[in-house]
């Protein structure tokens, strides 16, 4: 296989993987709806989960074939785009004015999970037991935001009920999920093996494409879902999908690792880990700033990601 048909598989499973995580999110919350769940505890849950699901089937093809480095790459490069690169784009777009408990409650436990894998990845081996942990905290938080939902302001209900909505076809939804589901396992097995053939051919370790271009690539429903409810001046919508997914991007992590173990370099201890805990500690005094994440602050995280890029493929 050359290098430029690899290139073009690898950019159709990214395209198979934002298609089939669009249609997995449209299907599961317009189902969720059906069912009578609140379009809160839908956009907190099922959609930062169906916007993870990239990360979650790269993750799991990458480990069963024995790439520990796009696993961690992977996990981490998309933690730190989703705050440096989309919540930053968000905030270009529409400044965002945040509401809820989401200062309070949602980013300090994303940044407590940061730190608690940080310290299991000193283990240099993500097994069975930090697996269990990990899922089962990312099982803690789904039960929190369901019952917590109830105690959101108004304003945030709203917000969710405009942006999530409802289909009463009930087999139209299950053919969403059904074709997503195809959809990111076909992606999946495109991009980890076109990204491993690359990364042997130019000479580039997996790591590094992992933690950018596929970060990137498995970050396309989050940065979907943050332009069309930035647009709408949704902008609980964006926060919450963001650090939601940041959330349930550890928590799956925790699945991959009980299904097959995950090696860790110690280089990401070094690097790649503080600074996905920097980028997300650095949301709590941005977003103390009169309780918003405006256009400067957006520009700060865009530029804090490209210098974090530039250092890892220079």
């Amino acid at each position: 296989m050359s290098v430029g048909l690899s290139i073009i598989l690898f950019v159709v499973g990214i395209i198979m993987l934002f298609l089939g995580g669009e249609g997995l999110v449209k299907g599961a919350s317009r189902l969720a709806r059906i069912l009578g769940i609140s379009p809160v505890v839908i956009g907190l849950t099922v959609v930062a989960l169906g916007t993870s699901a990239p990360e979650f089937v790269v993750s799991l093809v990458a480990a069963l074939k024995g790439s520990s480095d796009i696993v961690l790459g992977n996990i981490i490069g998309s933690n730190i785009s989703n705050i440096g690169l989309i919540l930053a784009i968000g905030a270009l777009i529409s400044p965002l004015i945040i509401h809820g408990r989401i200062i309070k409650v949602e980013v300090p436990i994303m940044i407590l999970l940061s730190l608690i894998l940080y310290g299991l990845a000193w283990g240099l081996n993500l097994g069975l037991f930090q697996g269990i942990f990990l899922f089962t905290a990312l099982i803690a938080f789904i039960l929190y935001s369901y019952f917590g939902s109830k105690k959101e302001p108004k304003i945030v209900k709203e917000e969710y009920e405009e942006f999530i909505t409802k289909d009463v076809s009930v087999w139209k939804q299950i053919a969403f999920i059904v074709l997503g589901l195809a959809g990111l396992v076909i992606g999946a097995r495109l991009v980890v093996d076109s990204a491993i053939f690359i990364a042997r051919i130019v000479g580039v370790s997996e790591l590094v494409i992992s933690i950018t271009v596929v970060a990137i690539g498995t970050s396309l429903p989050e940065l979907s879902t943050t332009i069309v409810a930035a647009m709408k001046k949704e902008h609980d919508i964006i926060v919450g999908n963001i650090i939601g997914s940041n959330i349930f991007n550890i928590g799956i992590l925790g699945v991959v690792s009980i299904v097959h173990p995950v090696t860790v370099d110690s280089a990401l201890l070094k690097f790649e880990f503080p600074i996905m805990i920097f980028f997300s500690i650095l949301l709590l005094p941005l977003m103390m700033t009169g309780k918003k994440v405006g256009r400067i602050e957006g520009l700060l995280l865009l530029v804090l990601y490209a210098g974090f890029v530039y250092m890892v493929i220079r």
